[in-house]
C-alpha cells in the first residue's frame, strides 16, 4: 500500500504536478521544487501571493549543499538533534525555481523523517515543495478531514495515506540560521 502511494505520488511529481499528502508535521500541497510552473500553480490552487516563498522538504542533510551556498556546521547538529519537525531558512538559495526563493534570497528547508515522504523525496531525487493543504489565509488543516473539498478537487492527485489518522499535528518550528551560525526563532 505505501509502496503503491508513492509510485503514483511520483510519477504526478516527475509529470510536473501537484500532489495533497501527509507529512511530518501537516497536510501540504508538493510539488517539484525545481519547477517553475508547477510551483505557480500551487500558488494559483491557494490563491497565495505569487512573492510569498515556500519551505522545501529534503530526504537527508547531505543534499543540503545542493540547495544552499553555506552551511553553518551548526545546522547538521541542529537538524541531528531536533526533537520536533524544524524547519531552518538558509541564506543563498541555488538550484530551485526562482518562485520558491524568498526575495533575500533565502530558503527554508526541512528534512523530513516520515514513513511516506522520506521515500518519496529519496526516489524522486529533488526537493518537494511543502505548504499547508489550505486557501491563503485559512488555518493550516492538522487531520485530512480539516481540508476543504475545492482544494483536494484542485490538485492531481490526493495520497491515500494517513487519512484516517486523527492525530493532531502542528507546523514545524521555523529557525533563521545566518551563515555565520547566528540564529533567531521565527515560530516555535
Amino acid at each position: 500500500m505505501l509502496k503503491v502511494e508513492i509510485d503514483k505520488a511520483l510519477a504526478v511529481l516527475k509529470s510536473g504536478g501537484v500532489i495533497l499528502y501527509p507529512t511530518d508535521t501537516v497536510w501540504g500541497l508538493g510539488c517539484d521544487a525545481t519547477d517553475e510552473k508547477a510551483v505557480a500553480r500551487i500558488n494559483e490552487i491557494k490563491g497565495r501571493p505569487a512573492d510569498k516563498s515556500f519551505i522545501i522538504l529534503l530526504d537527508t542533510d547531505s543534499k543540503l549543499q545542493s540547495y544552499v551556498t553555506e552551511i553553518p556546521d551548526v545546522a547538521y547538529d541542529l537538524i541531528e538533534f531536533a526533537e520536533n519537525p524544524l524547519t531552518i531558512i538558509f541564506s543563498g538559495a541555488k538550484n530551485l525555481a526562482k518562485n520558491v526563493i524568498n526575495a533575500d534570497g533565502s530558503v527554508g528547508i526541512r528534512v523530513v523523517k516520515h514513513e511516506f515522504c522520506t521515500p518519496l523525496i529519496q526516489r524522486f531525487r529533488k526537493p518537494i515543495t511543502s505548504t499547508s493543504a489550505n486557501f491563503s489565509g485559512q488555518p493550516s488543516p492538522s487531520i485530512f478531514d480539516e481540508i476543504d473539498p475545492d482544494l483536494v478537487a484542485a490538485v492531481d492527485y490526493v495520497v491515500d495515506w494517513e487519512q484516517e489518522s486523527r492525530v493532531q499535528k502542528k507546523p514545524s518550528t521555523i529557525m533563521k540560521l545566518s551563515p555565520s551560525g547566528q540564529f533567531s526563532f521565527i515560530r516555535r
